[in-house]
């Protein structure tokens, strides 16, 4: 007999728990939840209160046998799955599917994987809370009836294979928003004056203050106007204002925020910092990672300022907790925070160093002492223009938090950063050293990236901790949303310089549009989201969601009843539902160009059954329509009708190589040339199917051809030596095997070649 059997939700975890616990406990894994709604009809009885038909799917039969087998051999069962709704449900399904009376089944949970906070657990066990499970079943039931009514409705007025689900429309009704404001956006120039001034202090030394004009310039003939003036201007410094000032710490991180800096600060996907969270909490190092909390314990509190007085000294230390301000925070948890403070570093891949090394600078700063600033702002006034020019610096008096650890912004351009200002006194007189007019654009709204659509769900109220990184995933893997790059185009800017009381003109050449990581939407994203919007207004609706959302809560502390707020949804959306199958929808994301010159036949765009296409034609009564697919970048609602007609111009026949004919086509992987029945690609960002030429065309044949010459270093029979990717291998019968360290591949026999592959067999085996 197993006298404690411990039951977790992840291997990783199990093992270290094991650890702490001793020889008198044995702790194994479900991994993850091991029931679901049945995949049966829609896995919901309806007209029976909303009953769920739960299934243990065929994946996790084994893993519900092994914990079967054990639980029967077990004196006393302790669930200790995650400290959230999620991980109450998974107590609650493994106590069903255990034959577990639920009274009696001992449920312990901790935020941190400590031996203290286990053994704090074992002492203090509780019975699996079921106000939590039933606001994890109302989730899963509810997010089960959309995605189930509405996705049939999409099938069959859109495209086949397409899906729609209670938040992840919300975000990608965010991004297709925000697409068309900067569709819209009409950008504007304006010319922006800064101006270097040399001052002399009173023992002659001098400085240099970098200062802006009040005033911007709409035109050139304007801005040049104005360096004629200031060519002939006296500056005298106007005003002087010294303020003391303070800078905060941020809060401790939680779920959300969490997310947003290591997006900023490290380059990581929401669902890579997840990940990386996962591993750092289940090997005991952080606290868990799903939070909306900005809370510390007692016992956070004090080890921190034992760090921060022992490293830095007692006037770095101010201990302070912080209050949660995100809509519907919920589960006493703490904020995301180093197990142990005392530990800056730990083991681990580089990922898991550099997030734990984030989380401990940011647990560690939020309990030192404010930064204390000095900030200064100078006017500059002219003696013939009522314009001024402004300059303001900061200094830090004491760097307090500072020392360890500073917030980054979504807008980190660098032109935020607070000059040294020297001192000075009103009535100064200023000389200009060079004062410059700089041509500036308006820039649109930008385009979300991972991390700024977690921070702006999460001030709407919609989604939860756990469900930021799972939303993002789902919206990129349906093809609704892409995170891309875009390389950005060059502009010529016009800059008027006056030095030496002459004004010179010049222009320089800038970037603009360049995009990094930011969420994309594609076409059929947009044509979804719009026939929602017509459709289903209120699953798109952002207060509605948050409503849904703060109901979730209201149901996990036991203020309503689950299946009766599942009804009072129901009702409504279903009703929607038969409306939007009813209706007549013509031309669904279609959009009429134009007119085709040659043919005088329509063009229109749309979401055909395999994607983006334009068709010249139509197919009623028989008639034969063309079609041509959009390129990646291409958006049915911008396409303009010279660009679409483009589109029909391949496949192309550039003219004949050694008597075969050379084909420029494009196909599901880009652009590419066919010829003799061989196929080769084209070069992104260089060759452009529409302009290539047959010596271009040639030129690539003749290069891929070379490659594969070089590609075999020997042949025997059915046995090739290959040079590959990461180095040279032997191919055989569709089967590679790597060289052994220190062989000469241009020396190999075939004898030696077939001991190789004899000897990796065995390994194998």
């Amino acid at each position: 007999m197993i006298e404690n059997l411990v039951i977790v939700e992840s291997p990783a975890k199990a093992k270290t728990i094991e650890k702490y616990l001793g020889k008198e406990f044995h702790v194994v894994s479900s991994f993850g939840h091991i029931r679901d709604l049945s995949k049966k009809n829609i896995g919901i009885d309806i007209e029976n209160n909303f009953e769920p038909d739960y299934e243990v799917p065929k994946e996790k039969l084994k893993v519900v046998n092994e914990l079967r087998k054990s639980a029967s051999n077990a004196k006393n069962i302790w669930i200790a799955s995650d400290e959230d709704r999620e991980g109450e449900a998974i107590a609650w399904h493994l106590a069903a599917v255990l034959d577990l009376d639920i009274d009696n089944t001992k449920r312990i949970v901790f935020h941190e994987i400590t031996k203290e906070a286990i053994s704090n657990a074992i002492n203090k066990p509780r019975t699996i809370d079921m106000n939590l499970v039933n606001s994890q079943q109302a989730r899963r039931v509810l997010d089960r009836l959309v995605g189930f009514e509405i996705s049939p409705v999409l099938w069959k007025k859109i495209q086949p294979a397409l899906s729609a689900g209670r938040v992840q429309s919300v975000a990608v009704r965010l991004i297709v928003e925000r697409e068309r404001e900067i569709i819209s956006f009409q950008s504007e120039s304006a010319f922006r004056i800064t101006a270097l001034f040399i001052i002399k202090n009173d023992k002659g030394e001098e400085s240099v203050i970098k200062a802006e004009a009040s005033k911007r310039f709409r035109k050139e003939e304007e801005a040049k106007s104005f360096l004629e003036l200031c060519a002939s201007s006296n500056f005298e410094i106007d005003s002087v204002t010294v303020k003391p000032g303070t800078r905060v710490p941020a809060a401790p991180f939680t779920t959300s925020t969490l997310q947003q800096e290591a997006y900023r600060k490290l380059g990581f996907s929401v669902a890579q910092t997840m990940a990386v969270a996962q591993k750092l909490y289940e090997a005991g190092k952080i606290t868990y990672m799903r939070t909306d909390s900005t809370n510390l314990s007692k016992l956070a509190l004090l080890k921190s300022k034992e760090v921060i007085v022992a490293q830095y000294g007692e006037k770095y230390s101010k201990t302070r907790q912080y209050k949660t301000k995100s809509k519907g925070a919920q589960e006493a948890h703490e904020a995301i925070r180093p197990t142990y403070p005392d530990n800056a570093a730990v083991t681990g891949s580089q990922n898991e160093k550099k997030l734990y090394d984030l989380i401990w600078k940011r647990t560690i700063a939020s309990q030192m002492a404010d930064a204390e600033v000095e900030r200064t702002t100078i006017a500059i006034g002219m003696n013939n223009s009522p314009v001024t020019f402004n300059a303001s610096g900061e200094v830090v008096k004491f760097d307090g938090f500072l020392k360890v650890y500073s917030e980054s912004t979504d807008d980190d351009s660098g032109e935020s950063e607070k000059a040294l200002i020297p001192e000075v006194r009103k009535n100064m007189p200023l000389t200009y050293k060079k004062i410059t007019a700089d041509q500036r654009y308006t820039t649109p709204p930008p385009r979300y990236t991972e991390a700024s659509l977690v921070k702006k769900l999460e001030e709407l109220g919609i989604g939860r901790p756990s469900t930021y990184a799972p939303t993002i995933t789902t919206i990129q893997n349906r093809g609704y949303v892409l995170r891309e790059e875009r390389p950005g185009e060059k502009r010529d800017v016009r800059i008027l310089t006056l030095e030496k009381g002459v004004v010179n003109s010049s222009k320089r050449s800038e970037l603009f549009g360049k995009e990094k990581a930011k969420l994309f939407p594609q076409n059929i994203g947009i044509v979804v989201n719009d026939f929602l919007m017509d459709n289903f207004p209120e699953i798109v609706d952002y207060h509605f969601t948050a409503a849904i959302e703060e109901q979730f809560d209201k149901i996990a502390v036991g203020k309503i009843e689950w299946t009766n707020m599942l009804g009072e949804f129901y009702g409504p959306f279903h009703e929607s539902v038969k409306k939007a199958l009813e209706k007549r929808d013509r031309k669904i994301g279609s959009r009429t160009l134009g007119v085709d010159p040659k043919s005088g036949e329509e063009v229109i765009v749309k979401v055909g059954r395999f994607g983006p296409v334009a068709q010249i034609g139509t197919t009623e009564g028989g008639n034969k329509a063309r079609f041509a697919s959009l390129h990646k970048n291409q958006l049915i609602e911008t396409i303009t009708l010279e660009e679409a007609l483009q589109l029909f111009n391949l496949p192309r026949n550039l003219g004949e190589l050694e008597e075969n004919e050379v084909i420029v086509d494009t196909g599901k992987y880009g652009p590419y040339i066919r010829h003799s029945g061989k196929f080769y690609s084209l070069k992104k960002g260089v060759d452009d199917p529409y302009t290539i030429d047959l010596g271009r065309a040639i030129e690539i044949i003749r290069e891929k051809r070379e490659a594969e010459k070089q590609k075999v270093i020997k042949e025997f029979d059915d046995i090739l030596v290959l040079n590959g990717r990461y180095g040279p291998y032997i191919s055989k019968d569709k089967k590679n095997y790597r060289l052994p360290k220190g062989c000469d591949p241009k020396k190999l026999t075939k004898e030696e070649c077939l001991d190789i592959i004899e000897k990796a067999n065995k390994t194998k085996k």
